[in-house]
């Protein structure tokens, strides 16, 4: 029915994700009608909250923890809205960094800065300065005499908008077109369209969540009916 394995069923049982199985005197589990609810009910809280708290809210349930599978539920709601009120004021930051201009985003003294005066400006590591480098990233030039890297306004401006977008879990490939777009058009189209994809994305989520809460919701008044009969 749920297009896994035997053995994956096995598994979930002794994960605690479906309620235990009595066996016959042959030693076979049994399964009964309960068994596909709990399974119909965690594969419907996958999409939303992922599989390690979907496997926690199940245990709770089984081990007659309501209070606890309820609690990780309303974490879920809670981490969703803080992602969306995160991706709103990333947006807004990223549409005021991605309209300034290299000389507006300048640093007050004259001539480029290093890594480590960027990485202490934007407030990252100068490990994740190197790394947005290799992913192509950023392109800053080396100095002749030094063979150091530095690093002009509009290299800045650049490190910013990653910083920010990193911020929002957006992986490094996706953020390619963005920087990509700001230095050829010096406009933020690309820019927009990350957050409305991102914006998508929580929307998404939050529907799949509502389908899996509901889908909890009967299993438990399913097996508070079984009981009282």
């Amino acid at each position: 029915m749920a297009g896994v394995s035997t053995q994956q069923i096995r598994n979930y049982v002794d994960a605690g994700i479906l309620p235990p199985a009595a066996r016959t005197p042959a030693g076979y589990r049994r399964f009964e009608d309960r068994h596909r609810r709990a399974l119909v009910t965690y594969r419907a809280l996958l999409p939303g909250y992922g599989a390690e708290t979907a496997r926690a809210v199940m245990r709770a349930v089984h081990a007659e923890d309501i209070a606890l599978a309820l609690t990780l539920v309303n974490a879920g709601h809670a981490a969703l809205h803080d992602q969306r009120l995160s991706l709103q004021a990333a947006g807004e930051a990223l549409e005021t960094v991605a309209g300034q201009t290299p000389d507006t985003s300048a640093p007050a003294r004259s001539g480029p800065l290093r890594i480590g005066e960027v990485a202490a400006r934007i407030g990252v590591r100068t490990s994740a300065l190197r790394v947005w480098e290799s992913a192509g990233l950023l392109r800053p030039r080396r100095d002749r005499g030094t063979g150091y890297r530095v690093y002009g306004p509009s290299d800045v401006r650049d490190a910013r908008m990653i910083d920010l977008l990193r911020q929002v879990r957006y992986p490094l490939p996706q953020i390619r077109p963005v920087i990509d777009g700001l230095r050829r058009t010096g406009g933020s189209d690309a820019l927009r369209s990350v957050i409305a994809r991102r914006q998508e994305g929580l929307a998404q989520r939050a529907a799949a969540m509502l389908e899996g809460s509901c889908r909890l919701h009967h299993y438990l008044t399913e097996n508070r009916s079984a009981e009282d009969r």
